[in-house]
């Protein structure tokens, strides 16, 4: 009994915290008004703008500082795609930067009817994305900063003896409650049917179908002055008379119930003022489930038979409070439950083509027929399509001009390929690959959903040859890159400078072509459980050879779903980069001693060989000869044959710029100099080139990587111990490996003989 009163007690509190929806007088709502103007004078497109930035915050452009960035940035969506969906959606970097220019397209002004068309190939995620959308759309709309009013008239029962009347039919007593839904007589209405006789409030309700602002029912050519007497002269009442996003509040007339009611309550008070006693307001509820607000449509939905709503109990009243005067026909439709609102279709086929053709009209003029009346229609309108579905619209040419298309296909952005695993398998997955594997898989998934001729990519790198060692010759990989928002250092510095803003919006567009062929997203999230499950062992981790594998495998089954060669190369980037990580891992030489060198050698070149020079930078006596000059060039890669003309070009370097201008003139140090930089660099990438090569002929070495952190590992000699533990540290602290993960790539690159295969590169 305890833990069910316990339990009683959570319900209570649950009930006590559902948001409170009061009905307002007209007057108290203008007091809302005036007191938060931007959130309650919106139409649906400006709360539709409002919800996704209030979801999607800021994006941040790593390159805001580049003269050439084109603002393409990176866009955190979780909030309003992943967070608390049962579905998540992962929007990519390029349909996150497509989505924003849509919705900075709807907020800048005064909108005209359209349908929005989210258009992507089968498995590319668009009615997760759309429903994810909604919800989100629903969510906001039901908290303070994303409620809007709607109309809701209170009408005085005319024709009762003493403002009352008696209710005998049960029918019209529960009909009178859920009149009184929202209004604080609520409850009495429902002890008024308790026992027949009892009596009900002199008041009914009639809420606006269309969901109205109480803003419009203010006579238009009166409004704008009834608004400019409301606020003072501030930044905001400045907005509203010059922006083009609240042409609305000015242009809009009221639904067509509305304007009979307010001219029937004229031609009875003769009062626009007594008139504004009756109007009063409440949020407007959006409620998916319900169909108010939002109406999502999927193809198998049949339509139904009642096309017209009405409501016999509301019609009653109506017709005895306006007896003998204009009649109020209380009739709508089911788009007035959207209007303001969003009307969706899933995928234009079977009944939602009909529906989309029933659209054009409405689209056109923005009215639909109710029998004898005039419907204004004002919502949201979505719609998803498969590219073979175009042909629907074909015959629709007057059409055209509305519907904006929002391209939605595969994702093209390896970082989001690789979260997309993440949240199907868990984010334990990385534990069981090297570093880049698997990366590298989404690499191979997205190639397959790349043309593989780029006109933008050759344009701006003539001959891709050069970066054989970094990319396909396609040049896809790079274009990955491009497409995560990333621009490679490995570039050469002349591509770099000929990255231009133009290049840049031309490789992005492209991105509109690419994506509509290739695995989709299922498919690659089938493949990745096949692979994982296959190769994933407790024991050793999975690496590039089982990727290249798993898909040379399935290559042979379709061998059309790969670039020839790309595997290859991708093979190629990687070994690359892994052999100069265990290369930079492996490096220690003394940094103090070759910067002497540096100094040393920078001071010698203007001596002649035979004397011996006391270095002004370093203190170093220099015996000046053949054999020190060597002995320092060797380690910057100068060949015997070009050493002459090397020393004279720094002597040269030295004697005009260095001394004179860096360091005379501007009291520079001599490390600090351009030239001291040049030769540093060179000499320092040539030791790290070299820096494998005692290690390679030496099999005790290979042997104590592989019995590291096991008792065999001290059996080896202390010289070869520190080395590993270094370069097993260094590959943990610089480039995020795990302890096993370490051992294994620096087996993997002795095994594979990658030093020697890159020997000169």
């Amino acid at each position: 009994m305890r833990e069910l009163t316990k339990a009683l007690d959570s319900l209570k509190k649950h009930q006590g915290g559902w948001a409170r929806r009061p009905v307002m007088p007209f007057a108290d709502f203008l007091q809302e008004v005036i007191k938060h103007p931007e959130r309650n004078i919106r139409d649906v497109y400006q709360v539709y703008v409002d919800m996704i930035n209030t979801f999607i915050c800021e994006g941040n452009d790593e390159y805001s500082h580049d003269s050439e960035s084109i603002d393409y940035l990176d866009y955190n969506c979780n909030q309003l795609f992943v967070e608390g969906s049962d579905r998540p959606f992962f929007a990519d970097r390029l349909f996150a930067n497509r989505l924003m220019r849509h919705v900075d397209s709807v907020s800048v002004g005064a909108q005209q009817n359209k349908i929005y068309i989210f258009e992507g190939p089968h498995g590319s995620g668009k009615s997760t994305f759309l429903n994810n959308l909604l919800r989100k759309f629903e969510e906001y709309t039901n908290t303070p900063d994303g409620a809007r009013y709607e109309v809701v008239w209170r009408l005085k029962r005319e024709n009762f003896a003493g403002g009352t009347q008696s209710i005998s039919s049960i029918t019209d007593r529960i009909a009178s409650i859920l009149e009184g839904d929202g209004r604080k007589d609520a409850a009495s209405d429902i002890r008024g049917i308790v026992e027949p006789g009892e009596q009900v409030s002199e008041y009914f309700s009639v809420p606006c179908p269309s969901h109205d602002s109480p803003l419009l029912i203010i006579p238009k050519d009166v409004r704008r002055q009834f608004l400019d007497d409301v606020f003072e002269n501030d930044e905001f009442k400045w907005k509203l008379f010059t922006e083009k996003k609240y042409d609305w509040v000015f242009r809009d007339e009221p639904c067509t119930i509305c304007t009979s009611i307010y001219q029937g309550l004229l031609k009875k008070y003769e009062s626009p003022e007594r008139i504004m006693e009756f109007v009063f307001a409440r949020p407007y509820s959006i409620r998916r489930r319900l169909g108010e607000g939002i109406s999502v449509f999927n193809p198998g939905d049949r339509p139904v038979r009642q096309t017209v709503i009405h409501n016999d109990v509301i019609q009653r009243n109506l017709n005895s409070l306006f007896a003998g005067s204009q009649q109020v026909a209380y009739l709508y439709s089911r788009y007035a439950k959207t209007n303001s609102g969003i009307y969706a279709l899933m995928d234009i086929k079977s009944h939602n083509t009909e529906r989309l053709m029933e659209l054009h009209n409405i689209i056109s003029d923005g009215v639909h027929k109710v029998e004898d009346l005039e419907e204004r229609v004002n919502s949201l309108l979505f719609a998803l399509m498969n590219p073979e579905d175009r042909k629907v619209l074909t015959d629709l040419q007057a059409f055209s001009d509305r519907i904006e298309y929002i391209k939605i296909p595969y994702i093209l952005d390896l970082k989001t390929e690789v979260e997309i695993y993440r949240e199907s398998f868990g984010k334990h997955i990385d534990e069981g690959f090297l570093p880049r594997v698997l990366h590298n898989f989404a690499r191979v998934i997205i190639a397959t959903r790349l043309r593989t001729k780029s006109e933008a990519m050759l344009e701006w790198i003539g001959d891709p040859e050069k970066y054989e060692l970094f990319c396909d010759r396609h040049l896809q990989l790079l274009k990955m890159e491009i497409f995560t928002g990333h621009i490679p250092k490995w570039l050469e510095s002349q591509d770099v400078e000929r990255f231009s803003a133009k290049r840049r919006k031309s490789i992005i567009a492209e991105s509109e072509k690419d994506g509509w062929k290739g695995l989709s997203g299922r498919d690659s999230i089938r493949m990745f459980n096949e692979f994982y499950t296959s190769f994933h062992h407790e024991d050793k981790l999975i690496d590039m050879s089982m990727l290249c594998r798993f898909f040379r495998a399935y290559c042979k089954q379709d061998k059309d779903i790969l670039p020839m060669g790309f595997l290859d190369s991708l093979l190629r980037m990687y070994n690359y980069s892994v052999l100069q990580e265990v290369k930079e891992a492996l490096y220690y030489y003394n940094e103090a001693a070759i910067s002497r060198d540096i100094q040393n050698y920078m001071f010698a070149v203007s001596f002649d060989l035979g004397t011996r020079e006391t270095c002004t930078y370093t203190g170093d006596s220099i015996e000046i000869t053949e054999d020190f000059f060597r002995r320092v060039e060797t380690r910057l890669l100068v060949a015997e044959a070009d050493s002459s003309s090397f020393r004279m070009n720094v002597q040269k370097a030295y004697t005009t710029s260095t001394l004179t201008q860096e360091i005379i003139r501007d009291g520079l140090d001599i490390t600090e100099t351009s030239l001291f930089s040049h030769l540093y660099e060179r000499y320092v990438h040539n030791l790290k080139e070299k820096v494998l090569e005692p290690f390679l002929q030496n099999e005790n070495f290979r042997m104590a990587v592989r019995d590291f952190n096991t008792a065999d590992f001290k059996t080896y000699d202390t010289k070869i111990q520190e080395d590993v533990n270094y370069m097993i540290e260094n590959l943990q602290k610089k480039y995020k490996y795990s302890r096993q993960g370490a051992k294994e790539i620096c087996i993997y690159v002795i095994d594979n003989n990658l030093a020697k295969i890159f020997a000169g590169q």
